[in-house]
């Protein structure tokens, strides 16, 4: 038996994953032990987890790797200052101390953290490196059902690259084409993302659910002045507009005056139909920059399969155009696209690149419905739930199937809490809220007294995989809510006059489905596809649902409040419970009633929050 721990971390979302004889065994995120949202550290809880899932200690691990190679950043750091000097020299003054004292040494910094988890591990040889894009690539095309694939992986930036092709082939992989910083699709969104003022590496969520409420007349714009695109995909950013090569700032004094705006000021400046156009127009950039290169590729290799990864490949309204674009016949996007999926590409890569272990494809694909984390026993949610004083009712699997769906019918919403964590930033019927998509309310009472969020954020639809394809218009499975598609025709309806007319956030009032909870204001869902063998409970949830109602869909949310992470254990859920609009808690088999708690052991989350 070969085991092989796969490691990302030190930049954000760091992970650890477990591959066994090239299965996938475990994977979890740190963000979710240490309720740091992004956390960047060194993933010492996510490292525990997942070797106590797998039944091994790192005593038992043939390899650990780390998912890059910082000698690779730091020579491209390096040039990128001694090209721009003396411009940015007070930043490239801040960034040496910590590359000096301590990022250049990473094997070294690993191999002590390791050792503080196991004193006996010492062999410090067994830790590899794997290049950044590689490790994407890996994550994406060697879970993925097929043979044979063409691999896109596009984020901010590697060691070097931007934008990487490789062509998988059974057990290889081949990088044979790469785009370099600074010209980055990843950091041209989050520059606008920054523009806007969200959060880099979490608000891009927003820039794209914001996006259609808008028009995207700066397009043109932006394509004459800061994107020279070529017609196979390829693209420079004119740096003249960005700072964030030497600086500390995405954008600069040149790209606010080339819109007319400053920078927005999230505490100050509330959103506009300027924000909401601006939005619109870089997604429609980026989905014109992914489908020229997607067809490019499918062109000149002439395989019909595409895998995607790297944080812009969770753009899922580009993914859903892709898909109907057709170039490709067959689209697998990693559920943990961002750096957090690297730790398991990175293993992978060991396994097959390296070791040559075997590859065989499964049908579906070997990711396990991405339900990769710890679980808690029965005993051990009754125990957690015991100490915090919870009041809670246990019942059989079958009544509390009934019961939860009797509540969501009935317009409650339900904090599920069941089986294992979910690996990546979707929630999947693991760890989430869920509410009936049919209440023209429940978008904005979600968002406002349950998320405590911006009203305009749009919710997902979970759907019976057997029925996708009458309710949404998509054929194929999409398990991960990684692709947009627009809502059935037939299950539109037809807005007013004065409707049509609305602009901005104006639309979001508007009733425009039988499903309106999850229906954006241009008709769309991200949907997510259910199957029986993934996750039969969630499964037979939705079923129970849907006789009672005649809709085989739920909303289906994150359970975290704004800027928390995902909830991690029966404690998380419960406290989450508590300081939220939620009515009803499902842990396991226990069900907790709102009216029944104490709530003088309430969290308060609304304290920082105000809408936008």
């Amino acid at each position: 038996m070969t085991s092989v721990l796969g490691i990302s971390a030190f930049y954000h979302d760091s992970a650890a994953s477990l591959v066994v004889d090239g299965a996938i065994v475990a994977a979890a995120q740190e963000e979710r032990f240490t309720r740091r949202k992004h956390d960047e550290r060194f993933p010492s809880h996510a490292v525990r987890s997942v070797l106590q899932i797998g039944g091994v200690t790192l005593r038992d691990i043939d390899h650990v790797v780390f998912y890059e190679k910082p000698l690779l950043k730091f020579s491209r750091l390096l040039d990128t200052y001694l090209d721009a000097a003396p411009q940015g020299f007070s930043t490239f003054r801040k960034a040496m101390p910590a590359w000096l004292n301590g990022k250049l040494f990473q094997k070294r910094i690993i191999h002590d953290e390791l050792k503080r988890i196991d004193a006996c591990f010492v062999d410090a040889s067994r830790i590899l490196f794997c290049e950044h894009h590689l490790s994407h690539a890996a994550s994406a095309f060697f879970p993925s059902p097929f043979d044979e694939a063409v691999v896109l992986t596009l984020d901010g930036v590697g060691e070097k690259a931007t934008t990487t092709v490789a062509i998988g082939r059974d057990s290889t992989l081949d990088v044979v084409r790469e785009l370099h910083f600074p010209h980055s699709l990843g950091l041209l969104y989050a520059a606008f993302c920054y523009y806007l003022g969200f959060k880099i590496n979490s608000g891009e969520y927003k820039v794209m659910g914001l996006a259609p409420y808008g028009v995207p007349r700066f397009k043109s714009l932006i394509l004459e002045k800061l994107v020279d695109l070529k017609d196979d995909g390829s693209f420079r950013l004119d740096q003249r507009y960005f700072d964030y090569a030497t600086g500390v700032r995405m954008t600069n004094a040149r790209f606010a005056s080339l819109f007319g705006h400053p920078v927005r000021r999230p505490d100050a400046d509330l959103l506009t139909d300027f924000h909401m156009d601006m939005a619109a127009s870089i997604q429609a950039v980026t989905d014109e920059i992914i489908l020229r290169l997607t067809r490019s590729l499918a062109r000149e290799f002439q395989i019909p399969n595409l895998c995607l990864a790297g944080g812009v490949a969770l753009n899922c309204v580009a993914n859903g155009k892709v898909l109907r674009d057709g170039a490709f016949k067959r689209l697998w996007i990693q559920p943990a696209a961002g750096d957090a999926g690297g730790s398991l590409g990175s293993a992978l890569a060991a396994w097959h690149m390296k070791l040559g272990g075997r590859r065989v494809p499964a049908a579906r694909d070997s990711m396990r419905g991405s339900l990769l984390g710890p679980e808690f026993s029965q005993d051990e949610i009754e125990r957690q739930l015991t100490e915090l004083k919870a009041v809670f009712e246990t019942m059989p699997t079958d009544q509390l199937i009934d019961t939860t769906a009797a509540a969501l019918a009935s317009g409650k919403a339900v904090g599920w809490f069941q089986g294992r964590m979910e690996f990546g930033p979707r929630a999947l019927g693991g760890r989430s809220i869920l509410a009936d998509p049919r209440s023209a309310q429940m978008q904005k009472m979600l968002n406002l007294k349950v998320k405590f969020r911006e009203s305009f954020r749009p919710f997902a639809p979970s759907v019976l995989s057997t029925k996708v394809s009458e309710w949404f218009e998509l054929d194929v499975d999409s398990p991960y809510m990684l692709l947009v598609a627009p809502v059935k025709e037939s299950r539109r309806r037809e807005m007013t006059h004065e409707e049509s007319a609305m602009f901005g956030i104006d639309k979001l009032n508007v009733r425009r489905s039988e499903i309106p909870a999850v229906t954006h204001v241009d008709y769309s869902a991200r949907v997510q596809t259910v199957h029986p063998d993934t996750n039969p409970l969630y499964y037979a949830l939705i079923s129970r649902f849907e006789a009672l109602t005649g809709c085989p869909v739920l909303v289906n949310t994150s359970f975290n409040v704004r800027s928390e992470p995902i909830v991690c254990t029966p404690s998380d859920a419960f406290r989450c419970f508590l300081g939220t609009n939620l009515d009803i808690l499902v842990v396991g088999n226990c069900v907790l009633q709102k009216s029944a708690q104490d709530m003088s052991l309430a969290v308060d989350y609304r304290d920082d929050f105000e809408p936008d």
